[in-house]
């Protein structure tokens, strides 16, 4: 997809990050604002998407502006994957210490590294593809990060390939709840504390069903020991939010159910609190995704 100029002015290329096993390139947003020690957002765009083109759709850049963010934009080659799709469900890249996953963990480094990022505030969030690449990585390497929110996703390990993927997709078969949970305590020796989950995906959604999000929810609801119903639901412009607790009363998995949308990410791109632009896979909802799920994460 060809570079915009709004948004190629705003990103800039990662040349160099470690050995980089996944083939994959890297750009980085630094807003004027940002101070030492303030936080990373990952953001992984989705299929057939660039970095580009889901920063200006998402408008995770405009908001780095507002609230000083630093963030990091791991992008698919064509090489790797024809429709720039993240190979999530590639057993070479879906492990930890391999592939895929390996090369993201190592632009986080560089980019913590060179810009003095505070290492307990780093966050990662995707769509579709980059929703399931952020299951991947959430599981394998949790000590990394301090929350996670996958939009139109799939549980980790639900798929080890693209068969089972496009399978999987539709909402069909999958892992049970016990082995969803030992999926994500298998796929790295750490013990917690895990990162908070934030879930959200279209009630209409053909293209990754909406079972997904439900067992998304399950895999870490056993994880953080909040299974069971919600601790409390309730109304945020207009949509339900499902919200688990721990037993410290820290909100540790919320999930968003946009009833009637289709495969996307949700914005709200108009108004005061407006962020966005829609266009493909990035759809007008009168919510936007990007501006809760940073507030969940306290970043704003």
């Amino acid at each position: 997809m060809p570079r915009t100029s709004s948004s190629q002015d705003r990103l800039t290329d990662l040349k160099e990050f470690g050995s980089d096993p996944g083939a994959l390139q890297a750009d980085t947003y630094i807003p004027k604002n940002f101070s030492k020690n303030g936080p990373l957002v990952v953001v992984l765009h989705g299929s057939t998407q660039s970095a580009e083109s889901y920063d200006l759709g998402s408008g995770w850049s405009a908001l780095a502006d507002e609230c000083g963010i630093a963030l990091l934009y791991p992008g698919q080659r064509k090489s790797n994957n024809p429709i720039s799709s993240f190979n999530w469900f590639s057993s070479g890249d879906s492990r930890r210490g391999k592939g895929e996953p390996l090369s993201i963990r190592h632009m986080i480094e560089q980019v913590v590294k060179d810009h003095d990022i505070d290492p307990t505030r780093v966050f990662i969030t995707g769509m579709s593809s980059g929703g399931a690449m952020t299951s991947v990585m959430l599981a394998t390497y949790p000590e990394v990060f301090a929350g996670g929110a996958i939009i139109a996703g799939l549980p980790y390990r639900s798929a080890d390939n693209l068969m089972e993927a496009v399978v999987r997709m539709k909402g069909y078969g999958g892992p049970s709840d016990s082995k969803l949970d030992a999926l994500v305590r298998g796929a790295s020796t750490y013990e917690g504390p895990w990162p908070t989950i934030s879930v959200w995906h279209g009630g209409s959604d053909s293209t990754v069903d909406q079972a997904n999000a439900d067992s998304i929810v399950r895999q870490w609801q056993q994880v953080h020991n909040v299974e069971g119903s919600p601790t409390r639901v309730e109304q945020v412009d207009g949509f339900p939010r499902q919200v688990w607790c721990n037993t410290d009363g820290k909100e540790v998995i919320e999930e968003y159910i946009i009833e009637g949308m289709g495969h996307g990410t949700p914005i709200m791109a108009g108004g005061d609190e407006g962020l966005g632009e829609e266009d493909k896979y990035m759809l007008e909802v009168g919510i936007s995704s990007t501006r809760h799920i940073a507030h969940f994460w306290a970043l704003t």
